[in-house]
Parts: structure tokens; C-alpha cells; sequence
């Protein structure tokens, strides 16, 4: 059996197919449109799919589509009715849009099919799952376990935005729902507003801020007070009430009422340009704090509820953040961990496509003994035709390098010698990381690395951090849990024998003079805490950038690499080698190789493309 799971119109529209229960293919829209977060009807991403797959459209059995529209319909009606007569500008903007599309989802979901090849018909069937229902069957249904506790966090649904579950052999079993408009995901969110980044993309800017918060000063404390005891109410299950009378997304065109906080904190909104302070930096530690604390007691609730199940998966956008995942499994009570890589919407697609196989037909499952997400490594793959045609369109220069050991031992040394590479290789990264396939790497001993990569080739803000990407066993050479993250979705502390002596005023720095403080032997992916959001590479999900970072070790005596995603800021991941030529060219790094071909910046013809589209580049 054939099925094709979608999400859209909201946000990271995505789309993935599975035959017969194992997954074939996944990809996000945005990777083809080039638009960051694209929410439009996947087209590029099912067309793509259902060719990796080798089948024909009319072939799909089933679609599913990952939340359901009526429901969250209603609950758009029911909260205008709620706070009436607030909001009526936002209802009278809405209504209309909702009435005309989304009311008649069904409608445009077949229309958009039929485009493809796909129309109904007594063998086919186009189903609808809940949206955290789908959250929960990608995280259970493609992780190891036989049975596991199941948590679900994000923004909102239809009503829900965050559940507790339990998945054993093919069912799922819900246990506990929070609903809107209280929501864990809404409030960090919120923070994300009002401390100057973008809804939607720039929690992990948030998240990184963090820590050059000072825990002990005086403002961070009472920061974590004042969002105790004014913006939200807490219970000993997890769950929250947020006070609304502080909020305006409920209703609003706004996340927050932005008076009341100025008013509450001390200080105004940020805007995207105004300098990063001490002030800003302690309140993102306050909120990555409080947001910690009611994941553990949630994860305590959930291992409850579950009867003392000892593995847990996660999935929602509140499952990216790996400095709470990694502290999570830290400090229990579950001995193992499952994130979904996708976390956010796009992985919706998977799981309502895996809710149908094990729920809907009610097929067996048996956990994969290996990787079932394969790595996430479930998007286009392109080989050496491709990589000649580029050749001949921009008249490029690059080396053809015979061997793989050859290829590996040349970019290692380029990486040692300083430089950065864009490495493309296999198949494209199904979620927000790029995991060694459309990576962009450097040296993590290099202490100006970080500064190069985030100024001059991810055009973006200095203070975040790289992620190391070391061989699974290494790990415990560099990190102090050794922890197994192939998805780049828990952080790990730097081993004491590596760090280096810090200032007695380090916390109380400026944020860019903490930031190029030397930390340890590994700076270049050393958070300001000793935190690093760790990959581990294995040999069998990515055997071509284990031999590089071998290659690396063997060379350096580090058997690791800064690994960031292939792109700029506000731009995709690159998905084609035309893109990671594009990407390459526009910016200061050093080499790309392209599969077997290795492109260096200095031979290549005079790029003439204008510099327009670095205007057009949003901050993400």
C-alpha cells in the first residue's frame, strides 16, 4: 500500500510517502520554491516523492492530510466569541479567508491532487488525522521502541497544543491534552516577539541568546518571577494558564500586548536592528529556564501516565529545542530518547501518513532494528550528470577526484589549513538540520571559525553557535554524557579536561567580548555555557562524512567538524547543486564539492550576478 501524508498552510509545508510502512521519501516545499517556511500546497515535495518512490501518482492509495480543518475552524470561532468584542478587526480579516479556503479544504486538497494525477475513487481515499495525533505517530511509530511515552508541545493545533501519549506495537492512546489558548510553544513565542526575532523561525535564536543571560543576577531572577506570577499560571502536572489579559494572539495581529510588557519588564519590545543587552540576553535565560522546567515536570506526568514506561518521544516545534532535550534525558526519569528530526509541521506529513498504515489500516508494526528515519536523509539525491551540467551552464572550474579516501583527505586538509567547505553529498535532510549532506564545515579549533561562519558566509548574527559533528565514537572523547543525537537535537557539555580557564567577570561581560572569550580546545563549537548541540555521525546512516571526519582525525588528531546548515540567512537549505553553486559563489567560502568534484573559489569565472538578492534576505 501507497501513502502519500501532507501538511500546509501554515507553515513548513511538507510532503512524504511511505510504501507498504517504510518510508521512502520526505521533503519540505520551501527546499524547491526557495522560500523560507513556504506554507503553500506542496506540489515540488509530493511530484518529488512519488518519483523517489518509482510509482505513478494514481498508484498513491491513500492521502492524508496532517490536521483537520473544520475543527480548528471552529475553535477560531469559539475564541472570537470568548473575548468579543476584542479582536473584531482580526475576525473581520480572517472570516473571509477562513469561509472561502479553509472551510472547502477538502475541496482545494483534491483540485491540487487532481494537477498530479490523483483523483478519487473507490480504492482511494483522502483521510484527515489530528494534528497532534500526527505529531505523536512521527516521533512513536519510526523510533526503536516497542512501547514509549509520547509527548507532543507546540503552538496549536486544531485545539490542542500539547499532549501526553503512549504508543504500544500500532496504537497510540491519549492520555492528557493542554489546549488553546494556554500553550507552552505560544509563550516561548511570545518571548521570541517581544525580545526582537521572528514567530516561527527565530526560537532558536531564543534558545541560543540564552545562556549569556547571567543566572545569578538580580534582573534574571526576578525576570523568572515576574513570568511566574504575572504572565502564566502553573499546575505540578506541567501544564499552564496563561493570562490573557497579557496576550493578544488569541484574537490579535500581535503576539503580546506590547505596552503591558514594557510596562511589566522594564524595558520596550526589541526591534530586529537594535543591539542585543544584558537586559535582553537574562530575560531569554529566564524563559529558556521556566520553559525547562515545565518540560521535566510534563516528562514526569507523562512517565506516570504511561505506568513508568522508561522511552520517550518527542515531537512539536518545542521538541527542536535540544538545550531542554538534552537536560531531559540528563536528569530522567526515562532512560532513552526519541526526538522526530522534523519535530515541526513538516514532520506532521510523516507521521498522519504513518497514523493512517498502523491506526487507520491497522498494520503490525516492528521497530527497525537500524534507522528507520534513515538518517533523515529522505529528500533528492543528484549524481554526476547534474554536477557536468552545472559545469557547463556557469562555465565552472573543479577538480573530478577519483577515490572517496582522495576526496576525504583533500577536504580535510582544506578544513585544517582554515578554510570552509560546502559539502553536498546523497540525499537532502528531511527537517530544519542539515546533518552532512548539505552542510557547510570548518575547523572547531580554529577560534576565529565562529565569526567567520556567522558574519561572512551565513550573513546572520555573530553570538549563535555551531554544532559539532563527531564520529559516534568519539563522542565521549569531547562531551562529558557522551550522548547518541544523530539529529542534532540535544545539547552535551564540553568535557572539564578541554575547557580553558574563564575571567571571575566572564558572566557579567558584554555579550561579543563573552562570546570571543577562549573556552576550550573546541571553541569554534563551545557555547558561552560549555554547551555544544552535538551530531553524531554513524557509519552506516552516512558512511561518506564518517570517512571525512575520520579523514579529519587522522590528519588533525580532532575527530570532529563544525557542521551549519548549506545556506544563508533567511534562505532553505540547498536542495539542488545549482543551489549550493548559487549559495557558494555569493558568499566567502572557500570550497564546494559537489559529490566526486571538488570547486575551488579561486578558479571559478567572475560571478556577475548583482547584489540585489542580498537585499531581499530576511532575518530568520
Amino acid at each position: 500500500m501507497n501513502i502519500l501524508g501532507i501538511s500546509a498552510f501554515y507553515h513548513d509545508s511538507a510532503a512524504a510517502i511511505i510504501i507498504d510502512g517504510e518510508i521512502a521519501a520526505a521533503a519540505q516545499e520551501e527546499r524547491f520554491t526557495r522560500k523560507k517556511h513556504d506554507p503553500s500546497f506542496p506540489s515540488n515535495a509530493i511530484q518529488y516523492c512519488i518519483e523517489a518512490a518509482g510509482i505513478e501518482a494514481a498508484q498513491i492509495d491513500t492521502v492524508v492530510f496532517y490536521d483537520k480543518p473544520l475543527l480548528k475552524f471552529e475553535r477560531l470561532l469559539e475564541t472570537y466569541y470568548a473575548f468579543a468584542p476584542a479582536g473584531m478587526v482580526s475576525f473581520v480579516t480572517s472570516i473571509p479567508v477562513w469561509i472561502k479556503e479553509k472551510v472547502f479544504l477538502k475541496n482545494l486538497i483534491y483540485k491540487e491532487l487532481k494537477k498530479i494525477g490523483w483523483s478519487k475513487s473507490d480504492h482511494r481515499k483522502l483521510l484527515f488525522t489530528e494534528h497532534h495525533l500526527a505529531h505523536a505517530a512521527s516521533a512513536f511509530f519510526p523510533s526503536p521502541y516497542r512501547e514509549a511515552a509520547i509527548i507532543t508541545l507546540d503552538g496549536v493545533g486544531e485545539w490542542a497544543t500539547a499532549s501526553i501519549c503512549s504508543g504500544k506495537e500500532n496504537l497510540i492512546q491519549i492520555h492528557k491534552e493542554l489546549r488553546f489558548p494556554n500553550s507552552i510553544g505560544l509563550l516561548f513565542s511570545s518571548f521570541t516577539y517581544y525580545l526582537g526575532f521572528r514567530v516561527n523561525s527565530g526560537e532558536y535564536k531564543l534558545m541560543g541568546l540564552a545562556p549569556f543571560g547571567n543566572p545569578e543576577d538580580e534582573q534574571t531572577v526576578n525576570f523568572v518571577n515576574l513570568i511566574r506570577s504575572r504572565l502564566i499560571k502553573e499546575s505540578d502536572d506541567g501544564s499552564l494558564k496563561l493570562n490573557m489579559d497579557m496576550f493578544s494572539f488569541a484574537t490579535g495581529l500581535r503576539m503580546i500586548r506590547d505596552k503591558k510588557w514594557e510596562k511589566l519588564f522594564g524595558f520596550p519590545r526589541r526591534s530586529e536592528d537594535e543591539p542585543i543587552k544584558s537586559h535582553h540576553c537574562n530575560l531569554a535565560f529566564a524563559i529558556q529556564q521556566v520553559t525547562e522546567e515545565m518540560v521535566f515536570k510534563i516528562a514526569r506526568t507523562a512517565y506516570e501516565l504511561s505506568g513508568g514506561m522508561e522511552n520517550l518521544c518527542l515531537a512539536g516545534g518545542v521538541a527542536l529545542n535540544c538545550v531542554a532535550n538534552g537536560k531531559l534525558l540528563k536528569k530522567g526519569p526515562f532512560r532513552n530518547i526519541f526526538i522526530q528530526p522534523a519535530a515541526g509541521d513538516a514532520g506532521g506529513a510523516l507521521g498522519a501518513a504513518l497514523a493512517a498504515w498502523h491506526i487507520y489500516y491497522k498494520n503490525k508494526r516492528v521497530p527497525a532494528v537500524h534507522d528507520s528515519m534513515k538518517g533523515a536523509f529522505l529528500g533528492p539525491e543528484y549524481s554526476r550528470p547534474s554536477v557536468i551540467h552545472l559545469l557547463n551552464k556557469y562555465k565552472a572550474v573543479a577538480e573530478e577526484v577519483a577515490s572517496e579516501d582522495e576526496l576525504c583527505r583533500k577536504v580535510a586538509d582544506y578544513i585544517a589549513g582554515g578554510s570552509v567547505v560546502g559539502w553536498f553529498q546523497g540525499r537532502m535532510e528531511f527537517g530544519p538540520r542539515a546533518l552532512g549532506n548539505r552542510s557547510i564545515l570548518g575547523d572547531p579549533r580554529n577560534l576565529e571559525m565562529q565569526k567567520k561562519l556567522n558574519l561572512k558566509i551565513k550573513f546572520r548574527e555573530g553570538f549563535r553557535p555551531f554544532a559539532p559533528a563527531v564520529n559516534i565514537e568519539w563522542v565521549r572523547d569531547y562531551f562529558k554524557n557522551g550522548f547518541t543525537s544523530p539529529y542534532m537535537l540535544l545539547i552535551d557539555y564540553i568535557k572539564e579536561e578541554r575547557r580553558k580557564q574563564l575571567p571571575d567577570s566572564y558572566k557579567n561581560l558584554p555579550l561579543m567580548e563573552m562570546l570571543y572569550t577562549e573556552r576550550s580546545d573546541v571553541q569554534a563549537v563551545t557555547h558561552v555555557d560549555f554547551t555544544a548541540r552535538v551530531q553524531t555521525v554513524h557509519p552506516d546512516t552516512n558512511p561518506r562524512f564518517h570517512h571525512l571526519i575520520r579523514s579529519f582525525r587522522e590528519l588533525t588528531g580532532y575527530g570532529l567538524l563544525v557542521n551549519t546548515s548549506f545556506n544563508v540567512r533567511g534562505e532553505p537549505i540547498v536542495c539542488s547543486p545549482e543551489d549550493a553553486y548559487k549559495c557558494f559563489m555569493r558568499t566567502e567560502m572557500d570550497y564546494l564539492v559537489l559529490c566526486d568534484f571538488i570547486f575551488e573559489k579561486d578558479k571559478q569565472p567572475s560571478w556577475q550576478e548583482n547584489q540585489e538578492w542580498k537585499k531581499h534576505l530576511k532575518k530568520d
